[in-house]
């Protein structure tokens, strides 16, 4: 294939700037990760004590040494537990990602029991159910590591309550879709929580550390005057041996990760790589140029096919139809060996851009080929001669494709991600199979300037009709809206809320789409039995 050369000043004073905009990004996105580490780390004393690993080390001991593991909303709830970003501690409260135990790639969950004794944090919630989702979606193992002071009750909403019972659902999903859960309860698993242990397949409990029951000794005396100690009423042996609810006593947290890792190494399960490409040419141009591409202005322009040049296989990019619509690439291409068609954006889309876009999905669709987004937009295009070109109804047909697209689709919000924009390039609201962001991204309803110059003319035109146009209150008005899109819009609010699945530095996006499209991939070549019902404790 023909080289994509590049165009592009990398040693200009506009790539300069533009990298050290990115790169005082990421160093925020770091810090705000660190905090939360941090956090957990603090409680390292607390844990010696009792004679527990910290969650992290109990997600190291669990992991293959040396395998890749994908985390997952790491900056869910940032700034929702705190107004002050640099106080705010993300997470949710809770560990997730794919990793490998055993050789088999799992989504493992972990509450990080080293914050709040791992009760759920803003938007815990919400970061859990997307692991099971991602679990469901791609046929994954479930390992999960249970310590949870549950609920936080000081932040209680009944909303939570209810939506919480669909955790437990998933759980069940998981079993009767023939894709094992295999939890080890290091600590407390009370209350609802209690079934996050006993609607899974497999069980390891800790001697002297495990904790399920429904009602602890507390509630248990005020409910029904008996006296019962923690132990007695839901301790790891009496599980083990009486109620049948734990299958494997472990003596402490290493070897009860231990029988887990030995759990999943006898399931029937096809190992990392199988049928995995095994040669792969590399990009034509460094990673390390992704910083200085991408404008600090999303209104500035910038040639996707740069970015394309350091993610894809070298020679491997053919682009699709380049002559119609121009403004949308579309074309097919490697990544580490993986086919993939690609779409993405040089400037708004237009009809003929919208008809490309639609004819390339289904295409993919006819050859089981996954599609990469690399969102970069300012939304569908506007105007008279637009209207009249049928925008409406192009862009429709666009957006009928990506819903009903029978293949993967990747999202990854490089820029500018504005109006239907995001919806015809597969934003979060159209399910993608996973979303990331690069810490420039910025999504909206539309961009700041614009809100507000809209909302100035419809409030100059409110205060004509009263007589009175007071310009100082117009302006002042103007500043707000463009100040409050500017902070909605950022990553540091839309990954909180997990409107993506993470945001990542663009030098790793290659290695990012290699490990989801591999995932995938095995997604669809293994095919679990599924059960008419979960496995039930005995």
């Amino acid at each position: 294939m023909p080289r994509i050369e590049t165009h592009f000043a990398l040693q200009g004073e506009n790539a300069a700037a533009n990298r050290a905009h990115m790169t005082a990004l990421l160093a925020q996105v770091k810090d705000c990760e660190a905090r939360t580490r941090q956090k957990s780390e603090s409680a390292r004393e607390r844990f010696a004590k009792r004679q527990q690993l910290l969650p992290r080390e109990r997600l190291g001991l669990l992991l293959d040494p040396g395998a890749p593991f994908l985390e997952l909303s790491t900056l869910a709830g940032l700034g929702l537990d705190h107004p002050d970003l640099a106080k705010s501690v993300p997470g949710g409260g809770i560990i997730a990602g794919i990793g490998f135990v055993s050789g088999v790639r799992c989504l493992v969950m972990a509450n990080d029991s080293g914050i709040d004794a791992g009760a759920l944090q803003p938007m815990g919630l919400d970061k859990l159910l997307r692991a099971q989702e991602v679990a469901l979606e791609n046929r994954l193992p479930y390992v999960q590591l249970v310590e949870s002071a549950g609920a936080n009750l000081m932040a209680y909403r009944v909303e939570d309550f209810i939506r919480g019972g669909s955790t437990f659902r998933n759980l069940a999903r998981l079993s009767a879709a023939g894709l094992p859960v295999v939890t080890v309860t290091h600590g407390s698993s009370t209350a609802g929580g209690a079934y996050q242990t006993g609607l899974s397949d497999y069980i390891v409990m800790v001697r002297d550390r495990s904790r399920a029951f429904l009602a602890g000794p507390p509630l248990l005396k005020a409910a029904t005057g008996e006296i019962a100690t923690e132990e007695e009423l839901g301790g790891a042996v009496m599980h083990t041996h009486v109620s049948g609810l734990g299958d494997y006593l472990a003596e402490d947290d290493r070897d009860a990760l231990r029988i887990a890792r030995e759990i999943v190494a006898h399931l029937p399960w096809p190992r990392a790589g199988l049928q995995a490409p095994t040669t792969f040419t590399p990009p034509q141009h460094d990673a390390e140029d992704l910083l200085a591409l991408m404008p600090r202005d999303p209104k500035q322009p910038v040639d996707m096919r740069e970015v394309i040049a350091r993610l894809v296989d070298g020679d491997s990019w053919l682009e699709f139809s380049p002559h119609y619509g121009p403004a949308t690439v579309c074309g097919h291409a490697l990544i580490e060996g993986e086919p993939v068609g690609i779409v993405t954006n040089n400037g708004p889309i237009d009809s003929a851009g919208a008809n490309k876009a639609t004819h390339f999905i289904q295409a993919c669709c006819q050859s089981r080929t996954p599609i990469v987004y690399l969102q970069n937009t300012t939304g569908y295009m506007v105007g008279r001669l637009h209207e009249e070109a049928g925008i409406i109804k192009h862009g429709s047909k666009m957006i009928q494709a990506v819903t009903n697209a029978s293949v993967p689709q990747i999202t990854i919000h490089c820029g500018a991600s504005f109006g239907a924009g995001n919806y015809g390039m597969c934003g979060r609201g159209f399910a993608p199979r996973f979303a990331f962001s690069w810490p420039n991204a910025r999504t909206a309803v539309m961009g700041g300037e614009q809100a507000a110059g809209t909302m100035r003319m419809v409030t100059e035109a409110a205060m004509r009709r009263k007589g009175e146009v007071d310009q100082a209150k117009l302006d002042a008005l103007e500043r707000q809206i463009i100040d409050r899109f500017e902070q909605q819009m950022s990553v540091f609010t839309t990954s909180a809320r997990l409107l993506d699945d993470g945001v990542i530095d663009p030098r790793d996006t290659r290695a990012v789409l290699a490990f989801v499209l591999a995932t995938c991939r095995e997604a669809q070549a293994h095919v679990p039995q599924p059960m008419q019902f979960s496995v039930a404790r005995p």
